[in-house]
């Protein structure tokens, strides 16, 4: 039986990205930066939205502002990339989308990154930017923490930081693809190996790796909020499609967090790739998951 090949752009992006990685399995961490940027190719440039580089509690970023959005709401985008990959420039034009969709602003921090800045230093650099929001004037209930694969960890993990430090929860978390188990352990990581033309098992580990530094457990809660107590979170937006390899990690929180009583969604594109909604302005089931978490988040303001 041949392979399956990408059927929409977000796969054959994912598809080049794996043959240049397969070609030079030593790439550098500088060099991967620089192609995942390149995220943002597939997403459609949102109309009516201006972009503006600024920092927010200290932490650079770019601030995306849709015309006639309520400049008092912000979703805070925490990017993914495996916590060393990805950037306000590779993220901004989903967050557009996201926004215009809201009728929001969005903030897409630089937060640092792994290796030069392990475990948890992502963390509190999310902690910082909803903090500067607060002193900004921004009350908490106008703030949204947003994450997508590994950023989907942080939006989680910054609001259980927030909890421990005994500080105001943002009152709703949207996350999409989440990447969550730092064991490496997903039931889907190998069943669906061949539909997911990005995500290995080696390539998951390395990231890990990468995060963790050799230092942190793999079962911290911030680091894996798989072994959070979920009780009292936020009411919560899920994400992710039945074909990646991360697809576990969604069912296995949407599960944990129901038990816990939390108030949650779980979308699932079927057939689509890892953060799908980056297909935003390009595919149908992309633009109908960016109206969709605009419509659940209107619903909870």
């Amino acid at each position: 039986m041949p392979a399956p090949r990408p059927t929409d752009a977000l796969g054959a992006v994912y598809a080049e990205w794996a043959v240049e990685m397969e070609h030079d399995p030593e790439m550098s961490t500088e060099l991967l930066r620089i192609i995942f940027d390149d995220w943002q190719r597939v997403t459609v440039e949102p109309e009516d939205v201006t972009y503006r580089e600024t920092e927010i509690g200290g932490v650079p970023g770019i601030l995306v502002t849709p015309l006639q959005s309520d400049p008092a709401q912000v979703l805070v985008l925490l990017h993914g990339g495996g916590f060393a990959l990805g950037s306000s420039r590779s993220h901004r034009k989903l967050a557009g989308h996201l926004a215009r969709a809201a009728g929001t602003t969005a903030f897409v921090p630089d937060f640092r990154l792994a290796p030069e800045h392990p475990f948890p230093a992502a963390i509190e650099d999310g902690v910082a930017v909803v903090r500067g929001l607060r002193d900004a004037g921004h009350g908490v209930s106008d703030v949204t923490l947003v994450g997508d694969s590994a950023g989907g960890n942080l939006a989680i993990a910054t609001t259980l930081r927030l909890r421990e430090l005994g500080e105001p929860l943002p009152p709703q978390v949207i996350t999409m693809s989440p990447w969550l188990n730092m064991e490496n352990t997903g039931a889907t990581i190998d069943s669906n190996d061949a539909t997911d033309f990005l995500i290995t098992r080696s390539g998951l580990q390395a990231n890990i790796d990468r995060y963790l530094g050799g230092v942190t457990s793999a079962t911290h809660p911030l680091a894996n909020p798989l072994h959070a107590d979920l009780r009292g979170f936020p009411r919560l937006y899920v994400c992710a499609a039945d074909t990646e390899s991360l697809f576990d990690d969604s069912v296995q929180l949407t599960a944990r967090a129901r038990a816990a009583g939390v108030d949650v969604t779980f979308s699932v594109g079927a057939g689509m790739q890892h953060v799908f909604p980056f297909l935003a302005g390009r595919h149908p089931r992309a633009d109908e998951e960016i109206a969709r978490i605009a419509d659940w988040y209107r619903a909870g303001r």
